[in-house]
């Protein structure tokens, strides 16, 4: 059994992901273990708080689920969907009725599994192969984007670990 306290790129090869996709999986594994450790017991109350003006906890997960959504996408040399852009819009509304940090961590898991299914089912012969990013076409390449995918994840969590911090040790102040 791997050691659970080891990060997740020191316990090994994701099963059936190709080798030079391994650091993709290894990073969206992370994140989905650092999220549902943060989180545990993050009040509802806190998600939507903005401070300094930074984006909420919600922007943040919202955004982790749809960038995945929409870069893989872009990786499979797919258009985006009326309903990826729709969900792109929403990331920036505050409060949404009915979502809670319990929803938002169960679809960013669910587009981890999506995304890691993708990982295992893409040849690594195609991974320099062009991949036009949006309306505009901008150039990338399969491997680009799913490292994108992977990185702007991190970033992202980085960003929320530092705000949901900063809102829990607020909050025990009062």
């Amino acid at each position: 059994m791997a050691d659970q306290n080891l990060e997740v790129w020191q316990r090994g090869p994701v099963a059936d992901v190709p080798p030079l996709l391994q650091p993709v999986a290894h990073a969206l594994l992370q994140a989905r273990e650092e999220l549902a450790v943060l989180l545990q017991d993050f009040p509802g109350s806190l998600l939507w708080e903005r401070p300094a003006g930074v984006a909420s906890p919600a922007f943040h997960l919202q955004h982790l689920s749809g960038v995945l959504d929409r870069v893989f996408t872009y990786a499979r040399g797919e258009a985006l969907t009326t309903h990826q852009l729709e969900q792109l819009h929403a990331e920036d509304i505050a409060p949404q009725p009915g979502v809670d940090t319990n929803a938002l961590l169960t679809r960013f898991n669910h587009q981890v599994d999506i995304a890691l299914t993708q990982l295992k089912n893409t040849d690594e012969k195609i991974l320099t192969e062009f991949r036009g990013v949006g309306r505009k076409q901008l150039p990338s390449t399969v491997i680009g984007l799913l490292v994108h995918g992977a990185e702007h994840t991190m970033r992202h969590v980085g960003q929320l670990m530092v705000t949901v911090k900063f809102l829990q040790h607020n909050n025990t102040k009062k």
